[in-house]
C-alpha cells in the first residue's frame, strides 16, 4: 500500500509507473495502417535504393570523355524502361529515374546541350558521375532500414514501402479504458440541472491518449457510489491493460475510487508534490495499471502529458516517448512558487536566439482555458521566484 502520509515527486511516480512494464505483445499490420505505430522488429533492407544506377534529371547520357562533341542520339530512355548498352560515340535521351545505359558514367541536363542537325553538342568538362544516382546510394542490402522501437512516422512509411513491405510488426496498442466519477457530469447536448457541469475531461483524454498510441476500448461515467465504482473497476481490469480515471482520488467523503481500488488491488503511490494534479493515484489491479487523475481539467491535462504519455510509451516499446522533449527559454512572466513543483502552461515563441514563454494569465486547475493555446510546460521548482528574462525549463508537448 502507498504512504498516504507524504508527497512523491514525479519522477518517483515516473518510476512507479515503470517497475515491471513490459511491451505488449507484437502483431502484424498493413502498412497503410501502420502511421504512428511503433515497429516491434529491426528491418532491414531487401534489396539496393536505388536498385540500379539512373539519371537524377531529364536529359542526355553519355561517357565523360565524350564532351566536347556533338553526339547523334542513339535511344530515348524512360523510367521504367530497360536500356540497351550505349554505342561508342553516342549519347542517349534520358529521363528522371530511367536506368543509365551500361557504357554511359554521366547525365547533362538537356539545358545544357545544343540541339544540331546531327545530334547534340555536349559542352566540354562534363565530369564522371554527373547526374547519376549510383546504385545503393541510399541504402545497401540487409543495413538497417528502421530500428525496433522507433514510431513510424511517415517517413518511415514511404521508405520502408520503397522496399516492398506491405506488413509491418508493431506493438499492440495499449487497451485503455475511461471512468469518470462525479454525479455532476453531463454530456454535451444534454440538459443541465443546478450544480451540473459538462464533462470536458472525457473529449479532452478521447482525444489525447490515441494520440499516445492508446485503443479506447471502454468510456463509462460511474455513478458516485463504494460499489458501483468497484464493480466499474473490476469489469474494466478485466478487458483492457490500462484503466484511467478523473475525480474521486482526493480525501472527499465522495471520492471512493481510492478505496474501490484498494479493495480490489494495490494502489503503489497517492498523491504528488506538484501544481497543479496533486491528487494522482497510481496502483495495479492484477495486470491491469491503474491512473487515478485529479478531476479538475488542468490537472488532468498536466496528468495526462506527465504519466499517461509515457505509460502509453512503454506499453509500446517507444523509448522516444518515455519523456517529453526539454527545451530553454525566457520567461515573458514573473511568478512565486510555495511548496510544490508548478507546472505552468505556456505558449513558447522563437525570437531568434531563443524562446520566449508567455505563461496564461489565470493559472488556476479549473481554467482550462490556460491549456487551449500551451505548447510547452514551464516548470518551476518549489520556493522559487521567476522574473522576466529568467531562464526556464520548458517541457514540449509533442505526442
Amino acid at each position: 500500500m502507498a504512504d498516504s502520509g507524504r508527497l512523491h515527486t514525479p519522477q518517483q511516480a515516473l518510476d512507479s509507473l515503470s517497475n515491471g512494464l513490459e511491451p505488449l505483445p507484437l502483431e502484424w499490420v498493413a502498412l497503410e495502417a501502420a502511421g504512428d505505430r511503433v515497429l516491434a522488429q529491426t528491418l532491414h533492407a531487401r534489396h539496393d535504393t536505388p536498385p540500379f544506377d539512373n539519371s537524377s534529371m531529364d536529359g542526355y547520357a553519355l561517357r565523360a570523355g565524350d564532351s566536347g562533341k556533338v553526339l547523334p542520339v542513339s535511344q530515348r530512355i524512360m523510367a521504367g524502361q530497360q536500356s540497351a548498352p550505349l554505342e561508342e560515340g553516342t549519347c542517349a535521351r534520358i529521363f528522371t529515374g530511367a536506368p543509365l545505359p551500361e557504357g554511359a558514367d554521366s547525365v547533362i541536363m538537356q539545358e545544357q546541350v545544343e540541339t544540331r542537325d546531327e545530334g547534340v553538342f555536349i559542352p566540354a568538362g562534363l565530369e564522371v558521375g554527373n547526374s547519376v544516382r549510383l546504385r545503393g546510394r541510399e541504402i545497401t542490402t540487409d543495413d538497417v532500414l528502421v530500428r525496433q522501437g522507433s514510431r513510424l512516422n511517415s517517413a518511415a512509411l514511404g521508405f520502408l514501402a520503397g522496399q516492398g513491405f506491405d506488413r509491418v510488426p508493431v506493438y499492440r496498442k495499449p487497451r485503455v479504458a475511461l471512468l469518470f466519477t462525479g454525479d455532476e457530469l453531463k454530456l454535451p447536448g444534454e440538459p443541465l440541472a443546478p450544480g451540473q457541469i459538462y464533462n470536458g475531461n472525457r473529449f479532452m483524454l478521447l482525444d489525447l491518449l490515441p494520440r499516445f498510441g492508446a485503443e479506447i476500448s471502454l468510456v463509462e461515467q460511474v455513478p458516485d457510489t463504494l460499489e458501483d465504482m468497484t464493480q466499474a473497476l473490476a469489469r474494466a481490469s478485466r478487458q483492457v491493460d490500462v484503466i484511467v480515471t478523473t475525480g474521486g482520488v482526493s480525501v472527499g467523503d465522495a471520492d471512493y475510487v481510492r478505496r474501490a481500488l484498494e479493495s480490489l488491488g494495490e494502489l503503489d503511490l497517492w498523491r504528488l508534490s506538484i501544481r497543479p494534479g496533486k491528487p494522482l493515484a497510481l496502483g495495479h489491479i492484477d495486470q491491469c495499471r491503474f491512473v487515478g487523475l485529479a478531476g479538475n481539467p488542468v490537472s488532468s491535462f498536466v496528468g495526462a502529458w506527465l504519466f499517461l504519455r509515457p505509460l502509453m510509451g512503454g506499453l509500446q516499446g517507444c523509448e522516444a516517448m518515455q519523456a517529453l522533449p526539454e527545451v530553454s527559454a525566457r520567461a515573458a512572466f514573473s511568478t512565486e512558487t510555495a511548496g510544490r513543483d508548478h507546472y505552468m502552461r505556456v505558449t513558447l515563441h522563437w525570437e531568434g536566439d531563443g524562446y520566449r514563454a508567455v505563461a496564461f494569465e489565470d493559472q488556476d486547475s479549473s481554467i482550462l482555458r490556460s491549456c487551449v493555446n500551451a505548447n510547452a510546460l514551464a516548470v518551476i521548482g518549489a520556493h522559487s521566484q521567476v522574473t522576466p528574462g529568467d531562464s526556464i525549463r520548458c517541457l514540449l508537448l509533442v505526442s
